[in-house]
């Protein structure tokens, strides 16, 4: 392959990225792409390395894009940048966010952070998602055809979110509105979600925001800032069993009470940064389930196969195809020189069928004994902290649909005969999942 022919960012390669960067896993692992001088890690133990190594890897760069330099003020030469990021962070986007931040700030943030997501509370929280899925799938399985993204998953992710922080009921059509969301009337009603399913809503959730590149809004869950901030100075004073609660009563790890708006920030991320992704890994585990009919009885004959099939989704079409670093130390990855200031892309998607790894990694394979190894949801300090709702939120979806019906297909009006399906998917290099799915289900009786 001409990888060198390839810009890994052009939106020809948005429905199937694959190709190339399963190419460079197996032969490239650290590949310095002519394009934008992009560093691309495709490598499994290369990207270990990289997550592993914030002294030398900052997040600060995290969703910039391809030309982290375009926002700074200048590019300083020298072996060791680290001082120079640290004190221009306020260029780039997202910079208040933990998503982007390094130690020892992101630390503190993190320890704040899971010592409220605890496995009591996600217990809790499960039991409310069993609930909410059988809600949900009440509103379209009478139908027969559902569009997965716009009336299940969207508005199920956001309601379970909003039941693990706390979020009053009345308060969810409003915050829908501040993310762009229609929005929806009571529960079970129309529902949210049909604002945009490209690059523009991708980039609150960790895609490259345009705007940013543009000089503007770098910052894009500050529409949640006041709302968060006011509800945890509610719950300091009127304590309740959730988590913003927990989060409004947190300490720092050295015994400081964190600002209202430090909190508020964490909360904001939690709110938004999941759900996006969780649409997409549940649209994905359906449409894999909807095309291989074998599969799918597989499935339905034996549901302990659920868990490991989740995870496999994950591993070979998770939804992040990669997220930025920027080397702030000169270094060596895999054997290739890097200087301080490259950016780097870090491909999980990649890592993910990396065949060092994981053997014939393109193959599905719902009994692969290691498929836990991949990287889909991080790795190290910057594992995502929601990974067990979204596996929780998958799974019991999974397990619903196939006990309340016989058959689930994909609709041949919207997305073709098999064979010559047509999906459309998301607009950005950073993201993959289809952006949009209808499915036919046939209801047990």
């Amino acid at each position: 392959m001409d990888t060198d022919s390839i810009d890994y960012t052009s939106p020809s390669r948005f429905t199937n990225p694959y190709a190339m960067l399963d190419y460079l896993a197996a032969n490239q692992p650290v590949y310095i792409e002519p394009h934008h001088g992009v560093a691309m890690v495709t490598g499994h133990e290369e990207a270990i390395t990289v997550l592993r190594s914030p002294d030398k890897f900052t997040s600060a760069t995290l969703i910039v894009g391809p030309d982290p330099w375009a926002l700074l003020p200048e590019r300083p030469k020298g072996d060791d940048i680290t001082a120079f990021i640290n004190a221009n962070r306020e260029f780039l986007p997202q910079n208040d966010q933990i998503v982007t931040a390094d130690p020892p700030v992101h630390t503190a943030q993190r320890a704040l952070l899971m010592g409220l997501i605890t496995p009591k509370r996600l217990k809790e929280n499960e039991e409310f998602i069993w609930r909410m899925t059988d809600r949900q799938l009440d509103a379209i399985l009478p139908l027969g055809t559902a569009e997965i993204n716009l009336d299940y998953a969207q508005p199920y992710t956001l309601l379970v979110i909003a039941d693990l922080l706390g979020v009053p009921e009345e308060d969810h059509a409003m915050l829908l509105a501040k993310r762009g969301f229609r929005v929806p009337g009571a529960m079970g009603s129309e529902m949210p979600g049909g604002a945009d399913h490209g690059p523009a809503a991708a980039s609150e959730h960790g895609g490259p925001d345009n705007r940013a590149q543009a000089g503007g809004g770098h910052n894009t869950l500050e529409i949640f800032y006041d709302y968060f901030s006011e509800k945890i100075a509610e719950k300091r004073q009127n304590p309740a069993n959730d988590v913003l609660t927990g989060m409004a009563l947190a300490r720092f790890p050295d015994g400081t009470q964190p600002e209202p708006i430090e909190v508020a920030r964490i909360a904001s991320n939690l709110f938004a940064a999941g759900q996006e992704t969780t649409v997409r890994l549940i649209a994905t585990a359906l449409q894999i389930i909807g095309d291989d009919p074998e599969l799918q009885a597989q499935l339905r004959a034996d549901k302990s196969l659920v868990p490991r099939f989740i995870e496999e989704v994950l591993r070979t079409e998770g939804p992040i195809l990669g997220e930025y670093r920027m080397a702030i130390k000169t270094t060596e990855l895999g054997g290739v020189p890097i200087p301080a200031g490259t950016q780097i892309f870090l491909s999980n998607g990649a890592a993910n069928r990396d065949p060092r790894q994981f053997e014939n990694p393109a193959e599905f394979r719902v009994t692969r004994e290691n498929v836990r190894r991949h990287v889909a949801f991080g790795h190290g300090i910057h594992t995502c902290p929601g990974a067990p709702l979204a596996r929780s939120e998958a799974r019991i979806t999974v397990e619903r649909l196939l006990e309340r019906t016989s058959n689930i297909a994909i609709n041949e009006a919207a997305h073709g005969p098999a064979g010559n399906r047509r999906y459309d998917y998301l607009q950005t290099h950073m993201f993959h999942g289809i952006a949009t799915l209808t499915l036919d289900f046939k209801v047990r009786d």
